[in-house]
């Protein structure tokens, strides 16, 4: 079976970093779109980054502002999302999620299988 498995997550002060680990396992991910999401109390679920597998293409959101940085290791089987100059808005529960594809720019309901979420907080 497919797992997706978050880590990283935690409480940091404003301005400081993170990085979120996903653990993929159960299958090859060639050819799969890798991405990760955010979720606030009371909002709906966006599109953070994300990234192709194979190749290590990417997409931002727009609101990133050039502080996070998406990556996948083939060897390791993760993706990562490095996450810096943290604002207290990025407040979130985050997920990995994957699909198969080459867009990188789709909704929540394209991604097929989800990890379990990790929390972070970012305190003022």
């Amino acid at each position: 079976q497919v797992q997706l498995v978050e880590s990283g997550g935690g409480l940091v002060q404003a301005g400081g970093s993170l990085r979120l680990s996903c653990a993929a396992s159960g299958r090859t991910f060639s050819g799969y779109v890798m991405g990760w999401f955010r979720q606030a109390p009371g909002k709906e679920r966006e599109l953070v980054a994300s990234i192709t597998w194979d190749d290590s293409r990417t997409y931002y959101a727009e609101f990133l502002k050039g502080r996070f940085t998406i990556s996948r290791d083939n060897a390791k089987n993760t993706v990562t999302l490095q996450m810096n100059s943290l604002k207290p808005e990025d407040t979130a529960v985050y997920y990995c999620a994957a699909r198969f594809g080459i867009r990188l720019r789709v909704g929540d309901d394209a991604f097929r299988y989800w990890g379990q979420g990790t929390q972070v907080t970012v305190s003022s």
